[in-house]
């Protein structure tokens, strides 16, 4: 019984896209909420200041325009040229929460500094999951079309 090596290499094992796609969502939602509502609250929990909560979700909102620009994207998960938009805005998310979190060290609580620290693990996994994903979807070079019939 002979096999064939040529098509045995040539044949690419493809990995699943649909559990890196719902961890990917259920990533970003958890993000979502947590940086929009979690993070004023247990800031405002945990400083001795007491920041204003209100205040806090409408700032996190303005700064979150761009993310919910985004999210119809991610929950999607198909298209490798907007999930590639969306990681360099996650990009942008995750290095700004880098330099709270870094700001913070100094002078501040250990539960303030944990807030901070789950922001920035919950966008790193996020990063990570959009890295794994556009890796896995189809590549946006090698596209064959079809020529235009008259």
């Amino acid at each position: 019984m002979a096999t064939n090596r040529s098509n045995s290499k040539t044949l690419k094992a493809t990995k699943p896209i649909a559990p890196i796609a719902k961890r990917l969502t259920i990533t970003w939602l958890i993000w979502l909420i947590y940086r929009m509502i979690g993070l004023p609250v247990f800031i405002s929990v945990f400083n001795p200041s007491s920041p204003d909560i209100i205040g806090g979700i409408a700032w996190q909102a303005l700064w979150l325009v761009p993310a919910f620009i985004l999210t119809p994207w991610i929950l999607r998960g198909r298209s490798p040229y907007a999930l590639l938009i969306g990681s360099m805005f996650t990009l942008v998310y995750l290095g700004a929460s880098g330099v709270v979190l870094f700001t913070r060290i100094y002078g501040s609580s250990w539960a303030e500094i944990a807030v901070y620290l789950s922001d920035f693990v919950l966008l790193f996994a996020i990063n990570v999951w959009l890295f794994i994903l556009l890796k896995r979807l189809p590549s946006m070079n090698n596209v064959v079309k079809q020529p235009r019939s008259r």
